[in-house]
């Protein structure tokens, strides 16, 4: 087996273009900011995590889904750095 340095984008090949934008209410052009991402997974399943950004106050209510999903993305960002 093969091992290839591409592992991030066959990780997301299968997740929808603004899929997670659409969840979260916010405008594809728009970054998810790190601090709504932090805000999702610190908070339990079931509440309601805030957007603290200067671009409006968004509130969600955490599922099981948007919290790997979240974890995800600031795990992908943590790699990239």
């Amino acid at each position: 087996m093969r091992k290839t340095n591409n592992w991030m984008a066959e990780a997301f090949k299968n997740a929808g273009k603004g899929l997670f934008h659409r969840q979260l209410g916010i405008s594809p052009s728009e970054k998810i900011p790190l601090t709504f991402l932090q805000a999702i997974v610190d908070t339990k399943i079931g509440m309601v995590a805030h957007n603290p950004t200067t671009t409006g106050n968004k509130m969600v209510r955490v599922t099981a889904l948007i919290k790997k999903r979240a974890n995800a993305l600031l795990n992908a960002d943590r790699a990239n750095r």
